[in-house]
């Protein structure tokens, strides 16, 4: 399920910027989306995020996954990737998405701290669209 990028690094792609709109669907995106070059996704096609927390249009990014959205009815999950000092909440990623994985049916699977135990990965299971 790629948990493997939680917490991680990584180099997004964008090949749909900030305002531009889907070449099928032709809705509007209101945030960078692009992938992450050379990983295969569970639809064949490259590891797809979704980059919060940039304001206008960027061509490549570089920044930390804070979660995965994980499709429980299609095969193709999505990086939340961000500047590494921001953060956005459950309900944040829900709702900067929406206009994306309102069709879909989902969780957010989350990097977390546990004090006793260190490293934790929280689902947050629920129809989230």
């Amino acid at each position: 399920m790629n948990t493997k990028y939680l917490n991680k690094i990584v180099n997004v792609e964008i090949d749909r910027q900030m305002g531009s709109r889907h070449p099928k669907h032709g809705f509007v995106y209101p945030v960078n989306y692009g992938f992450i070059p050379n990983t295969i996704s569970g639809d064949g096609e490259e590891l797809d995020a979704y980059v919060l927390g940039v304001f206008e249009p960027i061509e490549k990014f570089e920044g930390k996954v804070i979660a995965i959205i994980h499709r429980l009815n299609d095969n193709d999950n999505k990086l939340i990737v961000v500047p590494e000092n921001k953060n956005y909440t459950t309900e944040q990623i829900k709702a900067l998405t929406e206009f994306q994985e309102q069709w879909f049916k989902s969780e957010i699977i989350r990097y977390e701290l546990d004090a006793q135990n260190g490293v934790e990965i929280k689902k947050n299971i629920e129809n989230l669209f």
